[in-house]
């Protein structure tokens, strides 16, 4: 063999190992992640290639599957009322990634969970028959806030405070998932959705903090009553009005100049909504306290899973004295949720315990035997003392009686609330926000339930928007359906 022979021949041996070693490589170390990698249409094609496992309201499947025409992709998801739950469900899309309970079960809902195989699927490595996911969702309680938000933009939560099962989320404006879930006609419906200025996409529920305004005053006085620093709902404050906020030449005023507001109990603040009373209250507690306290209640919590992952509501540090005292009306960075808001509620109304919130109470395999059961694993902690708890229930229960949130009123149960009317905007240049959370607990029935509702934005005019005008009449409806015998 010549030399040029022997050199060609060994390079093309080299060609051959390095192709060898190449496809070795891609095989046994790259191989799972190519399979995994989401434009790998194979992996839409045996997804879709059975129908998924459902996402159960009350017993009644509020997703299904129905087969397509001329594709690969031989099913596609569908949905009951589509528009009422997608704050619930999210969507399922051939196109686009699944979000919410879809997103979070899709191995159980297509039937790749490991738990889900039989001895047999395991050895024939077949993919088992799909799980189902069971909510804890009232649908009357669902439909009544959708309903009473009707138009307007915003986010509605309920939630037992006994168990902490989630009875309602909402969002408004909604969207139908069943327009994304076809591969053919997903792209257009898209585009449209996240062109809409309204932003239907978005969970306002659970997923857009706002400022929460004067119902973090609940908040606030838990801190002063934990902390000591008032003894009672009915022990009168060191409370000037207006008050000179620390360190400028602002004040602090009151929305009604005519409230008794000057060293007001913090029933009496409640009430009539105080910012006074709040924002002193705040300094002199100081921010690490109140902060502390609304750590407690779970701000700050950026692995709040109910089990969509919830978005952080934050109370801030490093600030001015001036700084405290807005937080003490849930102004300057303080932001919230409607769920942590209902949270609140639910604590309080709970005796100062707060119940993990969940909004699925089991999954099960297509039998429907029970693979986990989030109701028994929900942790109870302790937020205030069953004291603390018994006063600001009394106050709230004031709130809605007599003071600032007389909408929310539900003939034959005990209601206790409280308003919120967020500034938003430089100096306060838009729209405000309007927040009410309350909790109900029925006097026949022995039910409970505890609510929170922002009203971003509607067709009333600026001086007519408020928590009792806008928000306390949708958590009213909630509320009469939660209690309802």
């Amino acid at each position: 063999m010549n030399k040029t022979i022997r050199r060609a021949s060994v390079f093309t041996l080299l060609l051959v190992l390095a192709l060898l070693g190449r496809a070795t490589w891609v095989q046994f170390y790259e191989g799972q992640a190519l399979a995994d990698d989401k434009d790998n249409r194979r992996n839409a094609i045996e997804t879709y290639s059975a129908p998924l496992g459902n996402i159960i309201v009350a017993g009644r499947s509020i997703t299904g599957s129905a087969p397509t025409k001329n594709s690969d992709l031989k099913y596609k998801r569908t949905y009951t009322d589509g528009e009422l739950y997608a704050a619930v469900t999210g969507y399922a899309s051939q196109a686009y990634a699944p979000t919410q309970l879809e997103g979070i079960y899709t191995d159980l809902l297509n039937g790749t969970d490991s738990r889900l195989k039989s001895v047999l699927d395991t050895l024939t490595n077949q993919r088992a028959d799909p799980g189902n996911v069971v909510t804890t969702i009232d649908p009357d309680v669902q439909k009544a806030a959708y309903d009473a938000l009707g138009d307007k933009k915003g986010g509605a939560v309920a939630i037992d405070p006994k168990t902490g099962r989630i009875l309602a989320v909402v969002s408004t404006p909604s969207y139908d998932p069943s327009s994304l879930t076809d591969a053919n006609t997903a792209g257009t419906a898209w585009k449209k959705l996240t062109s809409d200025p309204e932003k239907p996409l978005v969970n306002r529920a659970l997923r857009q903090p706002l400022p929460p305004g004067s119902t973090f005053k609940l908040v606030v006085a838990a801190a002063a009553l934990e902390d000591g620093l008032y003894s009672s709902v009915d022990e009168r404050t060191d409370s000037p009005n207006p008050y000179p906020l620390p360190g400028t030449s602002r004040s602090l005023d009151n929305e009604n100049p005519s409230a008794p507001c000057a060293n007001a109990s913090i029933r009496v603040a409640l009430q009539y909504s105080c910012n006074n009373v709040f924002g002193k209250m705040a300094v002199d507690l100081g921010q690490d306290k109140v902060k502390a306290m609304a750590d407690k209640f779970g701000f700050n919590d950026d692995e709040l899973d109910v089990p969509v992952r919830a978005y952080t509501s934050v109370y801030p540090s490093d600030m001015y004295p001036s700084e405290t005292a807005l937080t003490g009306i849930g102004q300057f960075d303080v932001t919230a949720t409607p769920l942590q808001m209902a949270m609140v509620s639910a604590a309080i109304a709970n005796g100062g315990k707060l119940v993990s919130p969940h909004m699925v109470s089991q999954i099960t395999n297509s039998g429907g035997d029970v693979l986990q059961n989030y109701d028994d694993e929900a942790g109870t902690k302790e937020i205030v003392s069953s004291s603390t708890a018994e006063q600001l229930q009394s106050a709230m229960r004031t709130v809605v009686e007599k003071g600032t949130g007389t909408n929310a009123q539900v003939p034959g149960a005990t209601v206790g609330g409280k308003t919120g009317t967020a500034q938003h905007g430089e100096n306060n240049s838009q729209v405000p926000y309007a927040w009410f959370t309350s909790y109900g607990k029925s006097g026949s029935s022995g039910k409970e339930v505890a609510v929170a509702v922002v009203v971003e934005q509607s067709d009333a005019a600026r001086s007519e928007v408020s928590g009792n005008g806008l928000a306390a009449p949708v958590a009213k409806a909630m509320m009469e359906a939660a209690l309802k015998d």
